[in-house]
């Protein structure tokens, strides 16, 4: 008579070891880690005395009055993504901007990493102009579209910076996404992302469309 009771005891306690590591699990994705969150929250704390500062800001002086800091969507780490960096130099071409001007750019490589369960690619440039600067020398710049543009966020896209040389993994964090300067106003002129640069997702992390 006691096997069934013993059978029992041991399917409750499977289903209960079971239920503990669901909800380890679950706690996990729910709390981030607490160096990347200081890190991140760092991050805009700098961008924002950017455009607190008269000197630095691109805002217009209408805006700047009741400026406080950039709208951003809540950090989210799903957008944190580990990608494979393919190195490949690519012939250099002049990028479209919001005005006539054509700056040269020149592909350094691709991103690959799966998003909201698609397998996405963004490329990397440099600017060879700016990496002629000591300052900027290590600088790569990531422009991208996602399918929130001119809704959520700036219709112009959004940009990522990177630090080189990347190594064969990079972490490619999206809540780190900034809005060029013309999304603010002004008489700016700003790289418009090339079409092989749009993400087939809704990038809901970094910088959010700014209000006028």
């Amino acid at each position: 008579g006691r096997q069934p009771f013993r059978q029992a005891a041991r399917i409750m306690r499977s289903g209960l070891t079971l239920f503990l590591l669901v909800l380890v699990c679950s706690i996990q994705a729910q709390a981030p880690d607490p160096v990347w969150s200081d890190s991140l929250e760092a991050y805009w704390g700098r961008m924002n005395a950017e455009y607190r500062d008269s000197s630095t800001t691109p805002l217009p002086p209408e805006a700047r009055a009741h400026f406080t800091e950039l709208e951003r969507f809540a950090p989210d780490a799903r957008f944190r993504v580990t990608a494979t960096f393919k190195a490949k130099l690519g012939k250099e071409f002049q990028m479209r901007t919001t005005t006539d001007r054509m700056p040269t750019y020149q592909p350094v490589g691709a991103l690959e990493f799966r998003l909201e369960g698609k397998k996405l690619r963004l490329t990397v440039y440099r600017n060879p102009q700016l990496s002629a600067k000591p300052e900027y020398a290590n600088y790569l710049f990531v422009p991208f579209t996602d399918l929130t543009n001119g809704e959520a966020t700036y219709g112009g896209g959004r940009y990522l910076d990177l630090t080189g040389p990347l190594g064969s993994t990079v972490e490619l964090d999206f809540n780190k996404a900034y809005n060029p300067y013309c999304a603010y106003g002004g008489k700016y002129s700003c790289p418009l992302p090339p079409a092989e640069n749009h993400l087939r997702v809704a990038v809901t992390a970094g910088a959010k469309a700014f209000a006028h």
